[in-house]
């Protein structure tokens, strides 16, 4: 089994069960399915070979690249984008709203105009458990993992495992999702694939960095 997905090649024309409502101007790539009761709302572009599970909210111009997984009733409003081959868990929250009220000081029902939407950005491979709160606006890295039940509140680098309220760092993962194993003060290894991560500094955050051959 290859570890490293790649971008997959359109295979048919979407499926859209009868329940779900695609709005007329989403964009919905080749081989997606959306499942029954999803929404996916004007101006969203899912990629190839999406899936997006019962009852699964993708707001107004929400981009999702190919292959990402959207399970049960996640709610990704916008403007959030995911890259390739990203996983959203069950009943997972992607917000916009840094300061949420239903009015304004004066008591006035708040509209669209009345707020500025700010989003969450999913790099390519990772993960977001089940029940996952990630509070925008904020990053998370490529292949990291947030682990089920978990509150984020800051940006997740590359490769990082987060968990707990507030989500905070606990290790690091390699692109199976299996935790690594340091094997040198900075350096780590993947127990899957054997591949090689360097630990380094960016600002006052380690990041990783996976090594090439």
């Amino acid at each position: 089994m290859n570890p490293y997905p790649t971008e997959s090649a359109p295979t048919s024309t979407p499926t859209i069960k009868a329940s779900a409502q695609v709005d007329d101007t989403a964009s919905i790539g080749s081989g997606s399915v959306i499942w029954d009761l999803a929404q996916i709302r004007e101006g969203a572009r899912l990629g190839s070979s999406c899936i997006i599970g019962r009852g699964a909210y993708v707001g107004a111009g929400v981009h999702l690249g190919d292959n990402v997984k959207l399970q049960n009733y996640a709610l990704v409003y916008e403007p959030a984008v995911l890259g390739n081959g990203v996983f959203v868990g069950p009943a997972v929250v992607l917000t916009n709203d840094q300061y949420p009220r239903a009015v304004d000081p004066t008591g006035r029902l708040k509209r669209g105009a009345d707020w500025q939407a700010v989003g969450v950005v999913v790099g390519e491979g990772a993960s977001l458990g089940a029940r996952s709160v990630c509070v925008a606006p904020l990053r998370i890295g490529c292949w990291a993992m947030v682990a089920a039940g978990a509150v984020v509140t800051r940006d997740v680098p590359d490769y990082a495992l987060v968990m707990g309220v507030p989500a905070k760092q606990a290790g690091w993962v390699g692109r199976t999702g299996s935790r690594l194993v340091r094997a040198e003060p900075q350096v780590w290894v993947c127990p899957d694939t054997r591949d090689v991560y360097d630990e380094s500094l960016a600002g006052e955050r380690a990041c990783l960095t996976l090594r090439t051959p």
